[in-house]
């Protein structure tokens, strides 16, 4: 088991944003946590980055609790994050914005390496390499923010909404993309408003409601779960 949480709880302030949640993740897979908006999806994400502090429960990563751990120390660990929003630099080139992906890395002959990989799943952000961030158009950022995640060398990747705001087209491209990272050997976690795309993709998937975990099961499962269906693909 590469993540497990333990009976997670979070305040935002006097409000309690996630109520005991427990979930886990096994290498090599793909996890998807679908849900509302306002669900504690994002929330979630942000407790396993350690960019928000938990109020009680563990967070257990590649067998260490690192519930209190800094964030920084986490991406040494390996959790890499594409956050919501993208979070690019805009005066920043494409290729410094990658660069910056391995802030917490010295080896360069693996960054170089990575650095190709990345330019090989993104064959757009190659021939942008040298242009400002700022000016990519929200599909070729959501790229950027994918690949400057990988960067950090993950051994699990977390994506926040990686397909917010895309037309359909870029959308089925950025779900290959994702199962491509995953055959290529890294576990990858999944807060998804797209359904649909998530849970054909995943191995597993949870449903998260109101910052509790309602449903889990296969993403096949979910997928074909009547309440789902009705609640979150528009199928009554």
């Amino acid at each position: 088991m590469l993540l497990e949480i333990q009976d997670l709880t979070l305040l935002y302030g006097r409000i309690q944003a996630l109520h005991g949640i427990s979930l886990y993740v096994d290498e090599g897979e793909v996890v998807a946590l679908i849900g509302a908006n306002g669900a504690g999806k994002t929330t979630t994400m942000r407790a396993i980055s350690g960019l928000r502090p938990v109020a009680s429960g563990k967070i257990i990563f590649a067998g260490q609790d690192v519930t209190k751990m800094r964030a920084d120390l986490r991406v040494i660990r390996g959790i890499g994050q594409a956050p919501e929003g993208r979070g690019v630099f805009p005066g920043m080139s494409v290729q410094e914005n990658l660069e910056m992906g391995a802030y917490t890395r010295r080896d360069g002959a693996g960054i170089r390496q990575d650095l190709a990989m990345v330019f090989d799943l993104f064959p757009r952000l190659k021939e942008r390499q040298r242009q400002a961030g700022g000016t990519l158009s929200g599909g070729e950022q959501q790229m950027l923010a994918v690949g400057r995640a990988m960067m950090t060398r993950p051994k699990l990747l977390l994506l926040d909404e990686p397909s917010m705001g895309l037309a359909p087209m870029l959308i089925q491209q950025i779900f290959e993309i994702i199962t491509r990272i995953n055959e290529q050997g890294t576990t990858v976690l999944l807060v998804e408003q797209n359904a649909q795309q998530a849970l054909s993709r995943a191995h597993r998937g949870y449903v998260l409601e109101t910052g509790a975990i309602v449903k889990e099961g296969s993403g096949q499962e979910l997928l074909h779960d009547p309440a789902v269906k009705e609640a979150y693909l528009g199928v009554a």
